[in-house]
């Protein structure tokens, strides 16, 4: 098993975790692997017991699963945690940009839906932050059946939900011309990255500096920024998909917990209130946090997140409940 480091080359799994010969925290202890879909390799984060209740942690943009370091084995004394990268994200490989094929919502759900097939998750729990809330509600809505809950972190469905910061974007949506798409360029500068870690943050330094220099490192790689561009262009379908994300959650009920940064830009409150329109079990929190609430209220959301999955999602008769 290998890892890559942030040249592309190859290294040894061992060369980044420690050997231990305690079970318990062997189960805990992330691991770290590349799966083949479809002859894409695609990086995955993965902790604790396969036969555990599994939760499926889908991460935002321009991040990674990088962004899950800290929760998943928060999570991984009672629930098996799988984060994966989407394709041009993270390690995952970079498919190969043409203009005439840019890459979709559609794909990266289709690479993640498969992922999950490879893995044999037949039911999960799904964390849908920022674009794994565009790509894990179409799985949801392809397979309800897998959907077992709902943790909700500034992650929208709503028109009502999507903030000012848009704005440049929206004008790409009307004009998506050269000069339009180079303009947002900028969101993919260490400059516009930190931007986007920093704002509405009430206290910028417990956000870790490494988050946006990692993106940074990652968006480097040859082709990432085209994928990212055809990305924020096709976010506008995801607008028409809302009232189906929404028939999902009117038809088949799921508990849902929602932590959400109140000041976030991207998106606002409004986004995070509209789930209690069609959701009937929701526990919601409102965190002074920016969009990447996680970063500065991890050890929150993993509270309150290991809370609702002993409630709503671990078996009853798991001794370790009572």
């Amino acid at each position: 098993m290998s890892e890559l480091n942030l040249t592309g080359q190859e290294m040894p799994l061992s060369a980044l975790t420690s050997p231990s010969d305690d079970p318990v925290q062997q189960s805990h202890a992330t691991r770290y692997r590349f799966v083949d879909v479809d002859g894409s390799r695609v990086f995955l984060r993965e902790a604790g017991n396969p036969e555990a209740p599994t939760v499926l942690l889908l991460h935002g943009a321009p991040t990674s699963s990088f962004q899950f370091r800290h929760l998943i084995p928060a999570l991984a004394d009672r629930y098996h945690v799988v984060a994966p990268d989407y394709p041009g994200f993270g390690f995952t490989d970079v498919p190969t940009w043409n203009a005439e094929r840019p890459v979709t919502f559609d794909a990266l759900a289709d690479t993640v839906e498969r992922l999950t097939d490879v893995l044999g998750l037949r039911r999960f729990a799904l964390y849908l932050f920022d674009y794994g809330a565009p790509v894990g509600f179409r799985l949801a809505e392809r397979r309800p059946e897998r959907v077992a809950a709902l943790i909700l972190q500034n992650g929208n469905a709503f028109l009502e939900g999507l903030g000012p910061a848009w704005a440049p974007v929206r004008a790409y949506w009307a004009d998506p011309s050269p000069a339009r798409r180079d303009a947002l360029r900028g969101l993919f500068t260490e400059e516009g990255l930190r931007d986007q870690y920093l704002r509405g943050e009430p206290d910028p330094s417990r956000i870790a500096p490494e988050c946006w220099m990692l993106d940074k490192a990652l968006v480097e790689r040859p082709g990432v920024v085209e994928v990212q561009l055809d990305l924020l262009l096709d976010y506008r379908h995801n607008l028409e998909c809302y009232p189906l994300w929404q028939a999902f959650m009117r038809n088949h009920q799921r508990p849902a917990l929602v932590t959400w940064g109140r000041n976030d830009d991207f998106f606002p409150p409004p986004g995070a209130e509209a789930y209690r329109r069609v959701l009937h079990d929701v526990e919601f929190h409102l965190l002074d946090a920016g969009h990447f609430a996680l970063e500065s209220n991890g050890e929150r959301i993993a509270s309150l997140m290991h809370d609702f999955l002993d409630r709503k999602v671990a078996p009853r008769d798991d001794p370790a409940l009572h």
